[in-house]
């Protein structure tokens, strides 16, 4: 299956970095290199993309379609939170723009193998780095009823996520749950008849939270984003996209501790933190796709994009 992703209000990314030719940028989710095309485009010979993606698909084809401009690009697989010591390892002191779209890829939502899609039968897997060991499999098979309700609560923000887990212990003492149409007709049937289509499908919060929970997609993002900011040089942009209210209130909070000169307590007489703000906020609210973009593109709808500038 060709790796086909729409990139997400893809002319405020690439305005909103503010790309020198000279720069040295970072797409840190780089899928199927939608935005990264756009980036590396508009660098001269001195210009320096580097592409980082957990999914080796992704990478493959961010590769092919970056062939004309492979001088100034270099791919990575890993997992974005690891830039800091990566740009390290590569000697690298300072970057001028950071992207980072938090989303799931078209590519992996709609090739049913891949396991991510409650409305396409597949073997409960979800990894977006197929090289790892932990798939929804094991969390829905092997994980106690209290543990898959708090990925549920905490992750999806499913208010039946208590029953939902029992349902699933109960039916996995009978017959193994090993594919997606079983887990989302389960979820289905944990819901009472009369809501159950009232908000969408009813298991797209649980698929989301067993995949975040998976692919461990929020552990660590608030300090990661913090040491990322970090290594941006002065005037350099990060631009980050988020799809919903988890990761967008991480992203906000982090920006917000970054742009703030004192954290310490209101009630303190004098401060004591000695923090000094490291960013700007470009935009004081977040960006939203056009009506367009969201018409001809739904899985933009819930997109958020925050832009932050280093001191």
């Amino acid at each position: 299956m060709e790796f086909v992703h729409i990139p997400v209000m893809l002319r405020e990314c690439i305005d909103g970095l503010d790309i020198k030719p000279d720069g040295t940028y970072v797409d840190c989710t780089v899928g199927g290199a939608g935005h990264s095309a756009e980036i590396v485009k508009r660098l001269a010979d001195g210009g320096r993309l580097i592409a980082v993606d957990k999914d080796e698909d992704a990478l493959l084809a961010a590769a092919e379609r970056l062939k004309p401009y492979k001088e100034k690009v270099t791919f990575l697989h890993d997992d974005f939170k690891n830039l800091p010591a990566d740009l390290e390892a590569m000697d690298i002191k300072g970057v001028d723009g950071i992207l980072i779209d938090l989303g799931v890829s078209s590519y992996q939502l709609d090739n049913a193998e891949r396991g991510f899609s409650y409305m396409k039968d597949a073997p409960l897997d979800m990894r977006m780095d197929r090289s790892q060991y932990l798939t929804a499999f094991n969390i829905v098979n092997e994980y106690g009823a209290g543990e898959i309700a708090k990925i549920l609560f905490d992750y999806g923000e499913e208010k039946l996520a208590r029953r939902i887990a029992e349902n699933i212990v109960r039916r996995r003492e009978k017959q193994t749950i090993s594919t997606t149409l079983q887990l989302a007709a389960l979820v289905e049937e944990s819901y009472p008849a009369a809501t159950r289509y009232k908000y969408g499908h009813p298991a797209k919060r649980t698929f989301q939270a067993i995949r975040i929970a998976v692919n461990d997609e929020l552990s660590g993002l608030k300090e990661s984003l913090k040491a990322m900011a970090m290594k941006l040089n002065r005037g350099g942009r990060m631009a980050v996209i988020t799809f919903h209210s988890l990761e967008d209130r991480i992203v906000k909070t982090a920006f917000k501790e970054l742009s703030t000169d004192c954290t310490c307590p209101p009630d303190f007489p004098i401060c004591v933190c000695n923090s000094r703000r490291e960013v700007e906020l470009v935009n004081k609210k977040p960006v939203c796709p056009s009506e367009d973009e969201q018409r001809d593109n739904p899985r933009s709808q819930s997109a958020k994009l925050r832009i932050v500038q280093k001191l």
